[in-house]
């Protein structure tokens, strides 16, 4: 298993907090599936904030950025049963990295946590 990319990306909370009052930030950076999920919850500033620092930490360990395409809604943040996060990865992002990295087989790792005025994510791209 060989290492491809790493990405990490932390966020001032009240910054994203200030974004959250304008619906056009809402529906321009995060999934359709991420919006209905933050309607269920009750601090959708930590949520949010968590989440916009993993797609940054994404764009990161693949390369690119927000470039070639890559824009933030076609990145979405899913968490398993016992809360882990992941990646929910379609076809563009299949693409991008098979474009990025001559690869067709890979995994992203994602850790993300966050305290009172900060949000943080980590991300490795990995080769299987």
């Amino acid at each position: 298993m060989k290492i491809l990319g790493l990405g990490v990306d932390i966020v001032e909370n009240s910054r994203i907090a200030k974004l959250l009052k304008t619906k056009l930030f809402i529906k321009r950076i995060f999934s359709n599936s991420e919006i209905l999920i933050a309607k269920k919850l009750k601090d959708k500033k930590s949520y949010y904030s968590k989440r916009f620092a993993a797609k940054e930490a994404f764009a990161k360990s693949v390369g690119t950025g927000f470039r070639n395409n890559l824009n933030f809604k076609d990145i979405s943040i899913i968490n398993d049963k016992l809360g882990k996060p992941s990646f929910k990865i379609n076809e563009k992002i299949k693409k991008i990295i098979k474009k990025e990295f001559k690869v067709s087989s890979f995994n992203f790792f994602l850790s993300i946590s966050d305290e009172k005025k900060y949000s943080i994510a980590y991300v490795i791209l990995q080769k299987k």
